[in-house]
């Protein structure tokens, strides 16, 4: 007499567990945005060079004392699901803006003893854009093999 084999077979074992993957892919969503988010911190910040003077229009901007270079940072933001880089801590200050993408600013001038301020036009000086330039071919690497389970 034979024997009956029992078999058994959940369907659903049969599927993978949607919340694992989408735990995974969340996981490294964040770790790989903020992987590049670092690579193009350090691009921009590398790009702003130590030197007296200004540099030409077109060309990232000099450091006097380094706090633009200093408040590059970056940070992942998770309700966008994006990473947020850039200058950070200018309270009332337009200045990291108007260098990227040119603008009006009020210099201070002496004249006749009184302090006036004067407008001068500034052409950009773009440092953050081109940054993400650099790095831009490496990003898609950083997505090989980034998803992976625990």
């Amino acid at each position: 007499m034979v024997e009956p084999i029992a078999l058994d077979i959940r369907i659903k074992d049969l599927f993978f567990d949607r919340e694992v993957v989408k735990r995974a892919v969340d996981r490294a969503k964040r770790d790989v945005l903020s992987k590049a988010g670092a690579f193009i911190r350090q691009a921009a910040r590398t790009s702003i060079r130590k030197r007296k003077g200004t540099s030409k229009p077109g060309q990232p901007p000099f450091s006097h004392e380094g706090s633009l270079r200093r408040l590059i940072l970056f940070g992942y933001d998770r309700p966008a699901e994006s990473v947020v880089i850039g200058p950070v801590g200018f309270r009332s200050s337009h200045a990291p803006q108007t260098l990227e993408f040119g603008g009006v600013a009020e210099a201070p001038r002496w004249w006749r003893k009184k302090l006036k301020k004067k407008r001068i036009r500034i052409r950009p000086r773009a440092f953050m854009g081109p940054a993400l330039e650099k790095e831009r071919d490496k990003l898609p690497a950083m997505w090989a093999g980034s998803v992976r389970s625990n």
